[in-house]
């Protein structure tokens, strides 16, 4: 069968002529707020072509030259369309093999998120950071900017003498004395998998392999936090073959980050908002880990597979949790993550095709598929093969696919041709048992779907079942509850409480002042729905200083459904607005209106 499949998200013709390795150097403004540089490819013409195309959005394209001579090329950039910019179209001989692109983003490149020094954790410097995925690097590198398009690169950025500069490649591990770093990637990666930070950051080894960068006043929380890293990543190895990217680093980065990670070959970009004090929210970082081999290793080929990246990683988180904290502590994000898939498919809307899992994303912003379907509905559709096959040999398949396709694109097509030959091998009893064409290609969650049960919550359970019926929340055995087991709690808090229910949980268990944002994000839920304004202080203080989207997104849903409520997301917004990345902006923006 061929596989090959044009993206809709992109104007390159790699089909015809396809960017290789890419050197680039540029310098980092923040009183313009601006990128510029030169963006240098090594290319393939594969068919002897005339004209090479690259994607760009956001930026002014100031010349182009070809060859080591860099005689000047003739270019033009094709109209504005949303969401995926301008193409740009460069005239190349047959036999060019280099091509310079110097160019200059703007300060609205919606990759790029410039901090004000009060935005940071030390509050002294400015800070930079990027998010290319999915569609976002062509707002800061001129690109063939497709997950189905590799290449590997160099890059020498300049910065203020005073910050440091990291990127998804080999990374300093102190300041240079004037502000130029020299970055490589020897693999190649997808265009979404570039990242750049600058700042006021330093850097702490962690074990031989594994290292965490931050600004210097959350670097000792940072280093505690993810003391474990190290641990993960051999238990990662055990189960599906070796690190194929030599080191693995997390780097901090200031709360208006709209993710809780962002897989970043190399480096790791995570949220502030999973040090919790504890270690009880790496599960986030096992995630981004896992991504080395799903994602990174073996990407989706468009945005269309997207699950192919997301339902494999989850699983793979799941299994590295396993391995480290046991099989009741997976149940536990097993049951979670399920209760978020229902969630998910119950706002979109059981019948819609964006709970299929193969997407059809044509002529929208890609960013709309990156829902919970592709990564909870992708893991059920895992767990229930690995139910179904047997766990050793759906390990022996699951391994065997990452090298067999290692630094390659996969379609969902030509996934599922290699699952049925490689793993079903045409057994009529186990393709019925797991019926892929309901999984892959219908909306909803499937009839058989595995619900995982957890002994852990049963008590949690137990628990909230006495409080309902009399026992004070002061008298509950809560001591030795991780954040999941609170988060299943406060889930499942009774649809109707009272301001005094509301306030003697408060006053037993600090919900409104807990240092864990995942259980702050889970209670405001119920501040809002049962107006606790002894609440709404801490409510707007988390709202405008956290950007990750999966909680603040949630929280303006629900206050904008009566006009009260819909007056303070407004007036919180207006606060917190400056502080949120783009990829947050565009989606809140049309829940307040």
């Amino acid at each position: 069968m061929n596989y090959n499949m044009t993206d809709p998200h992109s104007f390159a013709n790699s089909n015809d002529v396809v960017v290789k390795d890419l050197d680039l150097d540029i310098s980092v403004d923040f009183k313009t707020k601006t990128i510029s540089g030169k963006a240098s490819y090594k290319i393939e013409n594969k068919t002897e072509t005339d004209v090479i195309i690259l994607d760009t959005r956001d930026m002014d394209i100031e010349k182009v030259t070809e060859g080591m001579d860099e005689t000047v090329s003739v270019f033009e950039m094709g109209p504005e369309i949303p969401f995926l910019g301008k193409s740009l179209k460069i005239r190349i001989s047959p036999v060019a093999k280099y091509i310079h692109i110097y160019y200059k983003t703007r300060p609205e490149a919606s990759a790029l998120q410039w901090l004000e020094p009060t935005q940071t954790a030390g509050g002294v410097h400015p800070f930079l950071f990027t998010q290319s995925e999915a569609i976002l690097a062509r707002t800061w590198v001129p690109c063939q900017d497709s997950p189905g398009i590799r290449f590997t690169y160099s890059a020498t950025v300049q910065v203020p003498v005073e910050l440091m500069a990291v990127m998804s490649a080999s990374n300093p591990v102190e300041k240079s004395e004037d502000g130029i770093y020299h970055f490589h990637m020897d693999e190649a990666i997808p265009s979404y998998l570039m990242a750049l930070s600058v700042g006021d950051i330093e850097f702490k080894a962690l074990e031989s392999r594994t290292g965490v960068y931050a600004e210097p006043v959350t670097l000792a929380k940072a280093a505690y936090e993810f003391a474990d890293m190290e641990k993960m990543l051999d238990a990662a190895e055990a189960l599906y073959g070796p690190y194929r990217w030599e080191q693995y680093d997390v780097i901090v980065l200031p709360p208006s980050f709209p993710f809780g990670g962002m897989e970043n070959p190399r480096l790791t970009f995570a949220t502030p908002t999973i040090l919790s004090g504890d270690r009880s929210l790496v599960s986030l970082i096992a995630h981004e880990l896992a991504h080395s081999w799903s994602g990174n290793l073996v990407t989706n080929a468009t945005w269309n597979d997207f699950w192919l990246n997301e339902g494999f990683t989850v699983y793979f988180e799941r299994r590295i949790m396993e391995a480290l904290e046991g099989r009741d502590y997976a149940d536990m994000l097993e049951v979670l993550g399920y209760q978020d898939l229902k969630r998910n498919v119950k706002e979109i809307g059981e019948t819609s095709d964006d709970t299929k899992l193969k997407l059809h994303l044509e002529d929208r912003d890609p960013d709309d598929g990156m829902t919970q379907i592709a990564y909870e509905k992708g893991f059920s559709f895992l767990r229930l093969v690995e139910e179904n096959v047997g766990r050793p040999r759906f390990d022996i398949f699951v391994k065997q696919y990452f090298n067999k396709f290692a630094f390659q694109s996969m379609t969902t097509e030509k996934f599922l041709d290699y699952f049925e030959e490689d793993l079903i091998r045409h057994d009529e009893k186990l393709e019925k048992a797991i019926d892929i064409h309901a999984w892959v290609y219908e909306p909803g969650i499937p009839s058989n779907c595995l619900v995982i049960k957890s002994a852990r919550f049963e008590k949690v359970n137990a628990s909230l079942a006495s409080w309902i019926e009399g026992v004070p929340a002061k008298d509950l055995n809560t001591k030795k509850w991780s954040s999941h087991e609170w988060l299943q709690f406060i889930r499942h808090l009774p649809v109707e409480m009272t301001l005094d229910q509301m306030s003697e949980l408060d006053a037993a268990f600090g919900f409104t002042d807990s240092g864990n944002c995942e259980i702050l994000a889970a209670w405001f839920e119920h501040v809002i729905k049962h107006q606790y304004i002894h609440g709404y202080a801490s409510l707007e203080k988390f709202m405008v200083s956290v950007g990750r989207r999966k909680f603040i997104v949630p929280l303006y849903k629900l206050l904008v459904l009566n006009p009260e409520g819909k007056k303070m997301a407004q007036d919180i917004y207006k606060k917190a607005r400056p502080n949120y990345h783009t990829v947050a902006t565009s989606t809140i923006d049309e829940i307040v209106k």
